[in-house]
């Protein structure tokens, strides 16, 4: 079983003390390829170098999540606008709308989020996207861009049955995490993930958050990591109604198409 996760935080600072040993656990555990979310100013650089550092392994994306758009400034589309210049660097964002925790100021989320999405027109390169508690807006935004932006998903994907229709109905990606593995949150998505075809779905953990409650043992430090993937997909399978190994081989086909990954 050969899978990718399209969305780690590897940059994180609760991987430095073992982040070799991480990305062995992974491989290990047949996660063959790994997209290193970049979310900030500080980390999108990051997880460019991560990227150079294990050719073949890691991919980057770069952009700023809503949390942060405060610091979305003009030198800071100048500094993605070159990140996005490299070819590690396989899609745009994390960038979105979250009204949920409403660290920034949302017309400074909305700000940041079309500047995003500009550079996704500019660059022709997929979106990494993030909504939560957003929708309206969420959509408003990308209607704007109509006919000028590449593939998008979904990441994280937590939202009901309407907004996962609403999101296949204009040809976006979805991402799954183990936010399916939570009998508190999650179980409204294993009864809707079996509608997501199999060309638009994709498998993350975001690591090292979200870590599976269903994971049997649990780390004593309760840190998510890549390795824990195909307890996901084994989950995702089983509420799809269909063999692990389809799951497995179909989510990683339409990552690698979604992001270009061929060698």
């Amino acid at each position: 079983m050969q899978l990718i996760d399209i969305g780690a935080n590897l940059t994180h600072d609760s991987f430095d003390r073992d982040r070799d040993a991480v990305l062995d656990r992974a491989r290990a555990a047949g996660v063959s390829r790994l997209v290193v979310t970049g979310a900030s100013r500080e980390h999108s650089p990051r997880a460019l170098a991560l990227a150079q550092a294990y050719p073949g392994l890691l991919s980057a994306t770069a952009g700023v999540h809503p949390h942060h758009a405060t610091e979305y400034t003009e030198e800071c589309d100048a500094e993605l606008r070159a990140l996005h210049a490299h070819a590690e660097v396989v899609a745009v964002g994390e960038t979105g709308l979250d009204y949920f925790r409403d660290f920034s100021p949302r017309p400074a989320q909305r700000r940041a989020f079309e500047r995003q999405l500009q550079i996704g027109v500019d660059t022709g390169k997929p979106l990494f996207l993030h909504q939560r508690d957003a929708h309206a807006d969420f959509l408003a935004i990308m209607k704007q861009f109509d006919g000028r932006l590449g593939p998008a998903v979904v990441h994280c994907f937590t939202g009901t049955r309407e907004e996962l229709f609403d999101y296949l109905d204009r040809d976006w990606h979805i991402g799954i995490t183990g936010w399916l593995c939570d009998e508190r949150r999650g179980r409204h998505l294993r009864e809707i993930v079996g509608n997501i075809p199999a060309n638009r779905l994709m498998v993350e953990t975001d690591a090292p958050y979200l870590l599976p409650r269903t994971l049997v043992p649990m780390p004593k430090d309760r840190r998510n990591e890549p390795s824990f993937l195909p307890h996901i997909v084994e989950e995702l399978a089983r509420d799809r109604g269909e063999d692990v190994a389809v799951t497995a081989a179909a989510t990683t086909a339409t990552a690698t198409a979604f992001f270009r990954l061929e060698d």
